[in-house]
């Protein structure tokens, strides 16, 4: 017998994120959109003069302003529960992540994602073997296991993608990753130069450098395959500030923050590595180890893709419902009454159905290594992120042009989140779709072993 109802304890983590999440953001938009958004030098680019680039770093201000609330998530143990329990956190399922992310991003997904942020920083440190080091894993994760005393606000990053685009690091006839470290035997560090870009949260609160960053590197000495050179190092905030203790004040520089029509108050800007020394006890994994994780990593941030895009879809859904049940247009009954509208909040309503059962079975499926349960994560990311550019769109319909309103109505703000989904964190077109297209090609490949199991030889 299938059963999708939600445990007990599930239902109490739903009601305390949604209370956390009316409290403390449902406010935080029409704050936080008073400031001016940073707006950078006309005329940098990251072919320009090095020099210029490090003497200008933009301020990230509307991020910088919602650090109070995350040091409220701190203290109130929901960064704590982005770690497994056995690493010293209180994080459930998967599941129960997907559970957290809808219930953020549906009230304010901007914040939510510096909060998801940090997850998905940390989730190369919970995949990697620390076996015979594992003090240091928990010296990595102390400051995201600890609730602090309400002010501090620990950031954590994944650091991809290149200025250069990423979706095809890995084809032996492309250019590869172009951020490198190479070994210096004097000091048993690596040197790291290269540029990278979207790392949410990876300029830390003072544009200087996060608490933690994950980053992804080429070895340019190993020439056997872009996997082989494949390295990843843990980057902490300590590792910077020696390093410009010791005379390289630019070995980490926040050059750009793009100018994004949603996300405004989250922080993924292009970032700057120059001889950046980082010792050998950091280095986290290489080779086909380093690019296993990545990819673990971003197959399990697909499917809370698939729960952030039902989450703002909700949010579309029932401000569209709300305005057909209470409004009539100037007509005689509620816009709600007549056919078109109804049909158009049907569809929606639908799509959030579909888009969750989809992300909770892929969730469920990796929480229990299922077979298929990669394909299903892909899919969730897919279908929810484009159904929730689609829905928003549908929604302003139903409203009509007053849906233009930024002041009366979310839509504006939703339509500028939604339009990044099916884009980032593995775009749907260059990335997605082609694990998707991999799988199916593979001899082996069983369509319905997702939905049923494999079936018997």
């Amino acid at each position: 017998m299938i059963d999708v109802s939600l445990t007990a304890a599930q239902r109490s983590l739903q009601g305390s994120i949604r209370l956390f999440a009316d409290t403390y953001l449902a406010s935080a938009r029409k704050e936080y959109e008073q400031i001016p958004v940073c707006h950078n030098q006309k005329g940098i680019t990251s072919n320009g003069d090095n020099s210029q680039l490090a003497s200008f770093q933009a301020e990230p201000k509307r991020f910088q302003s919602t650090r109070h609330i995350l040091s409220m998530a701190t203290s109130m143990g929901l960064v704590k529960s982005l770690v497994p329990q056995a690493l010293g956190g209180t994080a459930g399922t998967l599941l129960d992540s997907m559970i957290i992310a809808e219930e953020l991003f549906a009230v304010e997904p901007g914040i939510s994602l510096t909060l998801l942020g940090i997850g998905l920083g940390l989730t190369p440190v919970f995949l990697s073997d620390f076996n015979g080091r594992e003090d240091l894993r928990s010296e990595i994760l102390a400051s995201f296991t600890d609730v602090g005393d309400g002010t501090a606000a620990p950031l954590a990053a994944l650091c991809y993608s290149e200025p250069t685009g990423s979706a095809n690091y890995f084809e032996e006839e492309g250019n590869g990753v172009q951020t490198t470290a190479v070994y210096d035997s004097d000091s048993d560090s690596w040197i790291v130069n290269g540029e990278k870009i979207w790392g949410t949260n990876c300029c830390g609160w003072d544009n200087l450098g996060a608490d933690l960053q994950v980053i992804f590197v080429r070895n340019p000495d190993v020439i056997a395959s872009k996997t082989d050179a494949s390295m990843l190092f843990l980057l902490t905030r300590a590792v910077l500030d020696q390093n410009r203790s010791d005379g390289n004040q630019d070995c980490y520089s926040a050059i750009r923050h793009p100018a994004t029509p949603g996300f405004t108050a989250t922080a993924g800007p292009h970032i700057r590595f120059s001889n950046l020394r980082i010792p050998s006890r950091y280095v986290l994994a290489t080779g086909a180890a380093a690019a296993e994780i990545i990819t673990a990593t971003f197959t399990s941030s697909a499917a809370i893709v698939g729960a952030m895009s039902t989450g703002i879809m909700r949010a579309a859904f029932e401000s569209a419902l709300d305005f057909g049940r209470n409004h009539s247009a100037g007509g005689k009954v509620a816009v709600l009454e007549h056919q078109s509208p109804a049909d158009l909040l049907i569809d929606i309503k639908c799509r959030v159905e579909a888009s969750r059962a989809l992300t909770w079975k892929a969730a469920a499926a990796l929480d229990q290594n299922l077979p298929g349960a990669d394909e299903l994560a892909y899919e969730a990311k897919i279908f929810a992120s484009e159904a929730a550019v689609k829905s928003v769109a549908e929604a302003m319909r139903v409203v009509g042009t007053g849906a233009y309103d930024a002041d009366e109505w979310p839509f504006a703000r939703l339509m500028a989140d939604a339009l990044v989904l099916p884009i980032f964190d593995g775009g749907n077109q260059g990335v997605r779709r082609r694990q998707i297209q991999k799988i199916f090609l593979s001899k082996h490949y069983q369509p319905w072993a997702a939905t049923f199991g494999p079936a018997p030889c």
